[in-house]
């Protein structure tokens, strides 16, 4: 006799998605599916355009990591141009990229994940969000949001727009940085860095405080991968570098530019999902790995600023290379993003940040491709052009995509440790939490979107017996 058991949708992510979990006649699970219910069809939106509109464009799939999408775009029509950006504007996109990660890592930690860390799994619904930390926790929770604020108006103040950037163009940056912009944005910078080393010890702590509460998770949430990230110099590089894949034991395999990803990355439909999977094809076989925090922190040397590879080498000491605990991207996140903040301030006093930030960009037919590291992972962009400037074809290979092989094998061992213990509600909230240590951005994933309502189904012989629902 198999059980189905479905949860639709997952809460607290970026877009809509549920699980299945398919069970044997002994309650076992025997498999686990992230199902993603819009249809992915960006890619194919793409295909007319003209080149020159994709930073503007492609920034539209998501509102919560549109400068991701901004600035790889502008980087892969750089390399169709066959043009280098000047210092400044590289400059430049990397600092508006840096507010980027800080806004993002933000708001996954103190919106998404922190009301999991402040209340635990079993705090009733109602207040388990964000809204009950500031009633609960106000001073983390408002600095938490101060932070996240400061990230979007460093990404405002350079990308002119918050939401949807408008300045990365083929060949640099559409403006010249004045002195106002830039004393606003030192100001900005500095008490970044103030902020976050005020909330990382008070954060960390919580982490900890919730593994001891729920030693399950930290025991069984540890399924062996490979893992991809972006090293420059063997350092953590968010904006730049090649692409580093580490084995499970810890062995770097490769180490490839974005630009020979289709001879190293084997996407492959599948039947429960809108969001293809990815796999890494290395030595004649395919390989299950990881993107994101935990995947940058485990691939990487060291990190770039001092305060991060401080906390990066207790985090080494601790959980060793690699880590593969699902749960532990929490921490791998917090080390970020300190490292953003502190690159943040760093790149705001570089002489060369108010030089020139264009040159001319021309298409006359062929290939684009680069990546640049989405705050939930590697992010692949890749143009086919023609000679009009019209854009051909279209391929994103996307964080979440690359993680979903991985989120359903954690989900598995998740379930394993959950089911039959507790009420419905605490089942819920340890898979969905699961899901959310991977930060899962779907609409970046499918391109689409959907309607979310709450159902959760258990099917014996083609018969519902149990059903669950969350208003």
């Amino acid at each position: 006799m198999t059980t189905t058991i479905t949860i639709d949708p997952v809460t607290r992510i970026e877009g809509h998605a549920r699980i299945l979990l398919e069970c044997d006649a002994t309650g076992a699970v025997e498999k686990a599916h992230f199902c993603v219910n819009e249809l992915r069809g960006f890619e194919r939106i793409l295909v007319g355009m003209e080149a020159h509109t994709m930073p503007q464009i492609t920034a539209r799939i998501c509102g919560v990591c549109p400068t991701a999408h901004h600035l790889v775009a502008a980087k892969a029509l750089d390399r169709a141009a066959g043009v280098e950006p000047p210092v400044a504007a590289r400059l430049l996109r990397e600092l508006m990229y840096m507010g980027h990660m800080i806004h993002s890592h933000a708001l996954s930690l103190f919106v998404l994940t922190g009301p999991d860390l402040v209340f635990g799994l079993d705090g009733a619904p109602a207040t388990r969000n964000i809204v009950g930390m500031v009633e609960t926790t106000p001073d983390l929770a408002k600095k938490g949001l101060r932070l996240r604020s400061l990230g979007q108006k460093i990404n405002e103040t350079i990308g002119g727009r918050g939401i949807h950037p408008v300045t990365a163009v083929a060949g640099g940056i559409s403006f010249r940085l004045n002195d106002a912009q830039r004393s606003r944005l030192q100001e900005l910078t500095a008490e970044a860095v103030t902020l976050v080393t005020e909330l990382f010890g008070r954060t960390k702590g919580l982490l900890e405080d919730f593994l001891q509460k729920y030693p399950s998770l930290l025991e069984k949430i540890n399924s062996p991968t490979w893992y991809l990230g972006t090293v420059n110099g063997g350092r953590l590089n968010f904006y730049d570098g090649n692409l580093r894949a580490m084995d499970a034991e810890g062995r770097i395999r490769s180490e490839f530019s974005a630009i020979d990803y289709a001879g190293v990355m084997a996407e492959r439909a599948v039947s429960r999902s809108y969001a293809k999977e990815v796999f890494l094809d290395i030595d004649g076989n395919e390989h299950l790995y990881r993107v994101g925090p935990l995947a940058r922190i485990n691939v990487a040397d060291g990190m770039e600023t001092p305060l991060a590879e401080a906390e990066f080498a207790t985090f080494r000491k601790n959980f060793g290379r690699p880590c593969h605990n699902a749960i532990l991207q929490i921490y791998a996140k917090l080390i970020e993003l300190i490292s953003a903040c502190e690159k943040a301030q760093m790149i705001v006093n570089y002489p060369a940040l108010q030089g020139e930030t264009r040159v001319a960009a021309h298409f006359t037919g062929g290939r684009g491709i680069a990546h640049i590291e989405a705050p939930r992972g590697t992010l692949i962009h890749d143009y086919e052009i023609d000679e009009r400037g019209i854009v051909r074809k279209a391929n994103m290979i996307i964080a979440t995509q690359q993680n979903t092989a991985a989120i359903n094998a954690s989900l598995k061992e998740g379930a394993d440790a959950v089911l039959g213990e507790g009420s419905d509600e605490a089942i819920l909230n340890r898979l969905e939490f699961i899901v959310r240590c991977y930060d899962p951005c779907l609409a970046c994933a499918t391109h689409a979107l959907g309607r979310m309502e709450m159902d959760v189904e258990i099917i014996r012989n083609g018969r519902t017996v149990r059903r669950m629902r969350r208003d």
